[in-house]
């Protein structure tokens, strides 16, 4: 079912309910309305009747017959009975009515009461003349009333019928006001494809949450059209990076296929080769890593490491690569506790992240310091990185993370452009954060935070 016609349907249910409840709260009040008033008109009566018996005198007997007989409106079938008591649970009966006992007992005890048998009503109140107790009973058909109650259904009955079909055409409007938003949202979502990324859907001013639907939206498509232009980006980068040694392999091996050579010549081509082949190697196992950083968090087994275990043998990696590199781990401030120190995590990745990072320090500095620093505290582990380096010009810094792009700076150097995306991607799988400061011919400031709250222990490696 549609969401317009479930709007529709639950608006109408909704008005049903309402309009149901309503009138039967209204014809409860109008039914005790009607019921009161009858009674107060036979609780009159009952006075005016007792009132006659009481009087002796012939000339007030006659005022009171009179005032009843036109001062009081007229009630249909109107009966009155004098009761007299005569002990504490005895009275004088009457055939004429069929009263339950319980209505007596009541009346002898409270002093009055009434009772409503098929819109006729009994009304009885007990007197006293010359130390002898009466009990007058008036009775009567409130047809008016049972009539007027008839009326006011009739009225509650066709009204509510009404309004409900006035709420089925309220609720399609109500619904195509909710809905027809979202359905041109639909629309224009359904022009959108891979090839034209770059249509956006009209914002509104207006801050609903329609309003908020299209900016999220139009903020998604922003970050799938980056992704695309990266994607592609980096297809033909690699594409470009990865025929480079293939082509050079095979024209080595061609050239030295055209006629004999003698032993240096062959030599000299298989180190050509050789190198190719393994600057292909490297390539190629850097873009398995890249892609490795691609699984979710959940799937890895993690394993318990301390952080600053795992910089030095980061320091000892470096030392194999660079012998006279210039690297100084520092701790601040080292916790007494020594669970604070240990990060779950894929070791060999953020070992992996943290050797890039540290290396770029160490080969764009020109084998100049480079200072690592460790702090910690209940919540957080922080790795500053800092080298005096050839820096990064600001407007390469939004590009760095992007796979094969090198600075012109850092074109001077060996590299793939796949160092910094790999270790961003390992960063964040471990749900930590970097961010790099950097100033050209002065240095950079690489800063990695994990917030050790936030890590997750459910794959840990026990």
């Amino acid at each position: 079912m549609q969401i317009k016609k479930k709007i529709t349907f639950t608006y109408i249910a909704l008005s049903t309910l309402s309009t149901l409840l309503l009138s039967l709260v209204v014809f409860f009040l109008f039914k005790q309305n009607n019921q009161y008033h009858f009674l107060k008109r036979l609780q009159d009566r009952a006075k005016i009747v007792a009132s006659i018996h009481y009087q002796n005198d012939p000339v007030k007997t006659r005022y009171f017959k009179e005032f009843k007989a036109n001062g009081l409106e007229e009630l249909i079938d109107e009966n009155n009975y004098v009761l007299k008591v005569s002990g504490k649970n005895t009275f004088e009966y009457n055939t004429d009515l069929d009263l339950p006992a319980d209505f007596y007992s009541k009346v002898m005890a409270n002093g009055s009461n009434w009772i409503e048998n098929s819109n006729r009503y009994f009304y009885a109140q007990t007197f006293t003349e010359s130390n002898q107790k009466y009990i007058v009973i008036i009775t009567a058909i409130d047809r008016r009333g049972n009539v007027s109650s008839i009326y006011i259904i009739q009225i509650l009955f066709f009204g509510g019928l009404a309004f409900i079909l006035l709420a089925y055409f309220l609720g399609r409007f109500l619904a195509r006001r909710v809905i027809n938003p979202v359905a041109r949202i639909t629309d224009e979502v359904k022009i959108i494809s891979a090839s034209n990324l770059h249509n956006r859907l009209p914002e509104t001013k207006s801050s609903d949450e329609i309003g908020d639907l299209t900016k999220t939206f139009n903020n998604m498509l922003d970050r799938l059209e980056t992704s695309f232009e990266i994607q592609a980006n980096f297809i033909n980068n690699a594409s470009h990076e990865l025929k480079t040694p293939v082509t050079t392999i095979i024209a080595e091996a061609e050239i030295m296929l055209l006629k004999e050579r003698n032993v240096a010549d062959y030599i000299a081509s298989l180190e050509n080769i050789h190198s190719q082949a393994s600057r292909l190697g490297d390539l190629t196992e850097s873009l398995l890593k890249l892609t490795q950083t691609g699984y979710d968090g959940k799937k890895q087994l993690l394993d318990i490491v301390r952080i600053d275990e795992l910089l030095m043998d980061v320091k000892s990696d470096i030392d194999k690569i660079y012998p006279n590199n210039r690297v100084t781990i520092k701790i601040q401030k080292i916790p007494s506790d020594p669970s604070l120190l240990e990060i779950p995590c894929n070791k060999s990745l953020l070992e992996l992240s943290l050797n890039n990072i540290i290396a770029n320090g160490v080969k764009y500095s020109d084998n100049e310091t480079v200072f690592v620093t460790l702090s910690v505290n209940n919540s957080t582990i922080k790795i500053s990185i800092t080298d005096i380096g050839i820096g990064i010009p600001a407007e390469d810094i939004p590009h760095l993370y992007e796979p094969f792009f090198r600075g012109k700076k850092a074109s001077k150097y060996n590299g793939y452009g796949l160092g910094l995306p790999l270790a961003m991607k390992i960063i964040r799988m471990h749900n930590g954060e970097l961010q790099i400061q950097s100033e050209p011919d002065k240095g950079t400031i690489v800063n990695i935070t994990f917030n050790t709250v936030n890590i997750k222990n459910s794959n840990v490696n026990s």
